[in-house]
């Protein structure tokens, strides 16, 4: 038996960088940090640890990524992880680990201070299926389970 489940709670560090495939695919990236607090025991003070993770939402994920997510936005991100290389243009052999996004959902925002931002999503997100977020449009939660037709490529 094996799992591969990632469960992420952070906030997006940049605002999503949005791509569209020939066959007219969304994709979107999006750069989650999770911190983590300790009290040193030697010397007495906190210190904070930041990950940062590259995560990759495809299809309705990524629609919706576009319209409602930004630098700053919290977020529940579930997926899987994938490791995956390439050669650069110099010949180099180049690899990166990406989160595949299957579910994210909208926690919130945290306090931007500029005159333009954008309020917080505060409303209780609610679960729904790819289907229904095709319906809807409008909701917190964004499903997009790959074992429900929309495969990534």
């Amino acid at each position: 038996m094996a799992l591969n489940k990632v469960m992420l709670i952070g906030n997006v560090g940049r605002d999503p960088e949005i791509r569209h495939l020939d066959n007219g695919v969304a994709i979107t990236t999006i750069a989650l940090a999770t911190s983590e607090t300790y009290t040193d025991k030697n010397s007495g003070q906190r210190t904070t640890n930041t990950e940062w993770h590259n995560v990759v939402l495809w299809h309705q994920l990524a629609d919706l990524a576009e319209r409602y997510i930004r630098k700053g936005t919290q977020l529940y991100v579930e997926g899987k992880i994938r490791t995956r290389s390439w050669e650069d243009r110099n010949g180099q052999k180049r690899s990166t680990t990406e989160i595949i996004a299957d579910n994210v959902q909208l926690l919130g925002r945290r306090e931007d201070s500029s005159a333009g931002a954008q309020p917080a999503a505060t409303a209780a997100p609610a679960r729904f299926s790819p289907a229904a977020v095709a319906a809807t449009q409008s909701a917190s939660t964004i499903n997009d389970d790959p074992n429900s037709g929309n495969t990534t490529p």
